[in-house]
């Protein structure tokens, strides 16, 4: 049932690539007048390219890093106007494929995945350097390392995603595989399944549940996937289309966005005040989720992808099942070309 229902949204995307119209111009880019209100500088473009960017989940502090670059303007700089859209990552897979946008931001293994199913897309930032999943455990319970959750109950959103495959590909580096746990679909309910003591152990994001399960008094014990094996996760993908016809409309978005990182990273702070415009009612009391971000972004240089790390990415999406071969070109997955080009 799980393959099934993974071919069945893969075939969604590959139908609406299709509908698309592979050999179709690539869309006109709609410039927007520079709004009065506007933080750019003087040297701001008179009209800028709407770039429709769907982010994956809802408004949330993590983002600071693009918030910040549409607050100081960077993105302006560059010509663009970027809207933000909190949609389902693979909408973002599927348009880009299709060349319907331009950008969006998804984890390595939907890119692998989109590919396999003949969408062109390709990976040109890597945004998180650390894959962000990370097993809790109670800290008095004993279980502090991977092979010790060996017999025991863990609770899984459900049998997809990045927590799918982080804690798969987490296993798969300690020589175990989801026969050696009583492994189950909780939903996103993992604070209430954890203090509720309905499962040994649970599956989230390391800046997520265990800063809500510490808040909460809770003793916990934190298994980060990323201490294990280095996969793939979030980043900036384009399309081919765009990289051949269009490199400076990428150089332009990739540098904006590294601008606007590499300044959160420098000023937390004021990367988190700056977020309180983009996220309604955000008060200082997530300001420790970006905290906990920042050094699953740090990277010299930065927004750089290791090549490795797709290997063992495909490695673990093959181990699932959810790729039946390898990809013929791993390689055109991703490129460095456009990070290292701009750097901030």
């Amino acid at each position: 049932m799980l393959k099934r229902a993974l071919l069945f949204s893969l075939l969604m995307l590959l139908l609406v690539a299709c509908n698309a119209g592979g050999d179709e111009p690539l869309p006109t880019l709609q410039p927007t007048a520079v709004p009065p209100t506007t933080s750019a500088t003087q040297d701001t473009p008179a009209e800028l390219i709407h770039i429709r960017l769907p982010m994956g989940f809802i408004p949330d502090p993590q983002y600071a890093p693009y918030y910040v670059a549409v607050d100081k303007g960077y993105y302006a700089q560059e010509g663009l106007e970027v809207e933000f859209d909190y949609s389902f990552e693979t909408d973002g897979v599927a348009l880009v494929g299709a060349n319907e946008l331009q950008f969006a931001i998804v984890g390595g293994e939907q890119v692998l995945l989109a590919r396999a199913q003949g969408l062109p897309v390709v990976y040109v930032l890597e945004w998180f350097q650390k894959y962000p999943i990370a097993v809790i455990t109670r800290g008095d319970a004993g279980l502090d390392e991977p092979e010790d959750l060996v017999g025991h109950t863990v609770g899984l959103p459900g049998f997809f995603g990045a927590t799918y495959v982080g804690f798969v590909g987490l296993l798969s580096a300690n020589d175990l595989t989801l026969a050696d746990v009583e492994a189950s679909e909780i939903g996103f309910n993992q604070v209430e399944v954890f203090v509720n003591g309905q499962a040994d152990a649970v599956v989230g994001y390391a800046n997520n549940e265990p800063l809500q399960l510490a808040a909460l008094g809770e003793d916990i014990n934190v298994i980060r996937v990323s201490d294990y094996i280095d996969l793939v996760a979030n980043g900036i993908i384009t399309n081919e289309e765009t990289i051949a016809n269009r490199p400076e409309l990428v150089e332009g978005f990739v540098r904006a966005t590294l601008r606007g990182l590499a300044d959160t990273l420098a000023n937390p702070d004021e990367a988190y005040e700056i977020s309180k415009k983009f996220v309604e009612g955000l008060d200082d009391s997530r300001k420790n989720v970006l905290e906990a971000s920042l050094e699953m972004w740090r990277s010299e240089p930065l927004g750089v992808t290791d090549p490795v790390s797709w290997e063992q990415t495909q490695n673990v999406l093959l181990e699932m099942g959810f790729l039946d071969a390898p990809l013929d070109n791993l390689e055109a997955a991703y490129t460095n070309e456009f990070v290292l080009k701009v750097q901030p």
